[in-house]
């Protein structure tokens, strides 16, 4: 079933979706988990760095969930793009010359995502 309703009333509006859409989610549920659980690592020794991740975790896996309640999201896919994009050189000043495996990967997994929201806005999908 592709329409399910959850307990709180809300409606998961997956009929339309496609394997992009489902690439997207993915990709954006992967970076969002990573700033996550970067958030809870720097909890104790940067807080200030602790509240951004968070933030960002936030910005990825509530866009997650708009597409999948399908609120709006061809407005979600256009505030992504720089959303995701502004990650890149923010993770770049904070971490040069020091690049992790961790997030170097979150990088590739944002530049991937940057291109599916690029190509569903350009769809209209």
């Amino acid at each position: 079933m592709s329409t399910e309703t959850a307990s709180d009333g809300l409606a998961l509006h997956t009929e339309s979706m496609t394997g992009l859409h489902w690439a997207g989610v993915a990709l954006a549920t992967v970076t969002g988990a990573i700033h996550l659980w970067l958030a809870y690592a720097f909890r104790a020794d940067d807080t200030a760095l602790a509240v951004a991740f968070l933030i960002a975790a936030v910005g990825f896996l509530g866009g997650v969930a708009a597409v999948l309640l399908g609120y709006r999201r061809r407005l979600f896919y256009v505030l992504g793009i720089p959303f995701t994009a502004g990650q890149i050189p923010i993770w770049y000043v904070v971490n040069a010359p020091d690049f992790g495996a961790t997030g170097i990967a979150d990088k590739v997994v944002q530049v991937l995502l940057i291109v599916v929201l690029a190509v569903l806005y350009r769809r209209g999908s």
